[in-house]
C-alpha cells in the first residue's frame, strides 16, 4: 500500500485542517438520536486522528476506530483514550457486530489501499450490512466527479511552523482525483520536506446508491452533516438496515 498521511502531514492536517469534521459532529450525533441510536458500539472507520471518535466517547458510545495511517492512530490514542484502535484498511477491516459506522472525509474513496474497485466497495456495503444489528445506520461522505473542479494552478497553506503545497488535478474519464503535496514542516530551525501522493476513486451518487440498496439499505442523501454543508463534488449517504 502506499504511504498515507505520514508524521509531518499527519500533524498539518490536525492543527490546520479539521475544521469540517468539528463543524460536522453536532449534525452527526443528530443523526444517531434520530435513529434511536443512544448507545452501542459505532466504528469509526477512517478515524483520523480521533477527533469524531472523542465526542462519541464523551456521548456514552463505545467506540471502535480504524485508520490505515500509523501517524493518525498515534494522535488518535492520546485524544480518545477511552475508544479501541485498529490499523487496517477499511475494506480489509473484519467488522464486528456494531449500531452504527461512520465514513466521515472521503474514506471510501481513498486508494491508500489498491483493492479500491467498484466491486470492492459493493462487497464492503454486504460485510457492514451484516456486521450492523437492526435499525443501524451508516454515515459517510463520498467524493463524486467533479470534486477537482477546475483543477487549477498550484495552492498554497502556510502556518507557524508549516507549510504546504497543493496541487489537484482530476482524470474525468478514469474517474480519478490525484492530490499532490509538498511538505515544509519546521524541526529545529530547519524546514524537513516531504511529498505525498493521494489518489481519490470518484463515485458518482446514483452509483453508491445503487450499490447500498442492492446490499439490503434504505438510502437517504444528505446535502450537509446539520450545519456542515458540502462544496461541489461532496455528497453524504444515511444507509439505515431497517
Amino acid at each position: 500500500m502506499p504511504p498515507s498521511y505520514q508524521d509531518d502531514l499527519t500533524y498539518i492536517h490536525d492543527v490546520a485542517f479539521t475544521d469540517f469534521i468539528r463543524a460536522a459532529i453536532p449534525g452527526l450525533l443528530r443523526i444517531l438520536h434520530h435513529k434511536r441510536i443512544t448507545g452501542g458500539l459505532v466504528i469509526d472507520l477512517g478515524c483520523g486522528s480521533g477527533i469524531w471518535a472523542r465526542e462519541l466517547t464523551r456521548a456514552g458510545y463505545d467506540v471502535l476506530g480504524v485508520d490505515i495511517s500509523d501517524a493518525m492512530l498515534k494522535l488518535a490514542r492520546k485524544r480518545a483514550p477511552k475508544a479501541r484502535f485498529v490499523h487496517s484498511s477499511l475494506f480489509q477491516m473484519k467488522l464486528p457486530p456494531c449500531v452504527a459506522v461512520t465514513a466521515i472525509g472521503e474514506c471510501v474513496n481513498y486508494r491508500f489501499d489498491r483493492t479500491n474497485n467498484r466491486k470492492e466497495l459493493s462487497r464492503f456495503f454486504r460485510r457492514l450490512y451484516r456486521a450492523l444489528a437492526p435499525g443501524g445506520v451508516f454515515v459517510f461522505d463520498v467524493a463524486e466527479p467533479g470534486r477537482g473542479g477546475s483543477g487549477g494552478p498550484l495552492k498554497s497553506f502556510q502556518g507557524r511552523d508549516w507549510a504546504l503545497l497543493l496541487q489537484v488535478k482530476e482524470d474525468r474519464k478514469r474517474r480519478v482525483l490525484t492530490r499532490r503535496m509538498t511538505v515544509f514542516r519546521k524541526i529545529g530551525k530547519l524546514y524537513r520536506r516531504s511529498e505525498e501522493v493521494h489518489r481519490v476513486r470518484l463515485y458518482p451518487r446514483f452509483q453508491i446508491i445503487r450499490q447500498l440498496e442492492s446490499a439490503g439499505f434504505k438510502v437517504r442523501v444528505l446535502s450537509s452533516y446539520g450545519r456542515q454543508s458540502f462544496s461541489t463534488g461532496h455528497i453524504a449517504f444515511v444507509a439505515h438496515k431497517t
